[in-house]
């Protein structure tokens, strides 16, 4: 018996007579935030060092445009599916700077681009979590991964309060990428490196 079938068959050993899980069905889009949850997804969010903007649907495409600005982006990566208003507004600004992964942009191409600007999947209030999880408005995970600058658009409607609610509103069989801050690590000595493995700013808008 190889190693894989003993672990399995200890764990039908240990399950065996347990009552099955019923099943609840397909999983239900987040509940709509309320004021409270997204002041709280804003504040844990800017806790990890990240740029928070809290705006009006009216103001998203606005918000786009000045953060790019400020970051003085020439070319930034736009993924399919990202909602034509906030595509519009890349483009508005970038000209040919606003560039599609189709064909699949390579490593080093991803690398040469200033940043990406995305949608998520939900976002988690009680920990400043964003998660992707290469749905339509994300792209594939090298997107967000390679680039040094991530800016991440979140609806209120997909702001969950905790992490139960998010684990049962995402797919497991999809990738999925949980993002708190901008990337970064610490050493021994607690020396904080930022951009080891992924965008070293992250930048987030969330449209009420």
């Amino acid at each position: 018996m190889s190693s894989r079938d003993l672990i399995l068959s200890r764990v039908r050993a240990a399950v065996a007579g347990a009552p099955d899980v019923p099943h609840t069905g397909p999983r239900a889009a987040p509940a709509a935030a309320g004021e409270r949850t997204v002041e709280l997804f804003a504040g844990r969010v800017a806790d990890y060092r990240a740029v928070v903007h809290v705006v009006e649907p009216a103001e998203a495409a606005g918000a786009i445009t000045a953060a790019l600005a400020r970051r003085a982006a020439e070319r930034v990566v736009v993924p399919g599916g990202l909602p034509e208003e906030w595509a519009h507004a890349v483009r508005a600004h970038l000209g040919d700077g606003a560039v599609g992964d189709d064909p699949p942009l390579s490593a080093a191409e991803l690398d040469a681009a200033c940043g990406v600007v995305t949608g998520c999947a939900v976002g988690i209030a009680e920990t400043g979590t964003i998660v992707l999880d290469t749905g339509p408005r994300q792209g594939r995970r090298a997107l967000t991964l390679v680039p040094d600058y991530h800016l991440c658009l979140v609806r209120a409607g997909q702001i969950v309060p905790g992490v139960p609610e998010a684990v049962a509103a995402l797919d497991p069989a999809r990738p999925l990428t949980w993002i708190s801050g901008p990337s970064a690590t610490s050493d021994i000595e607690l020396d904080r490196v930022e951009g080891v493995h992924g965008p070293r700013t992250l930048e987030v808008v969330v449209v009420r």
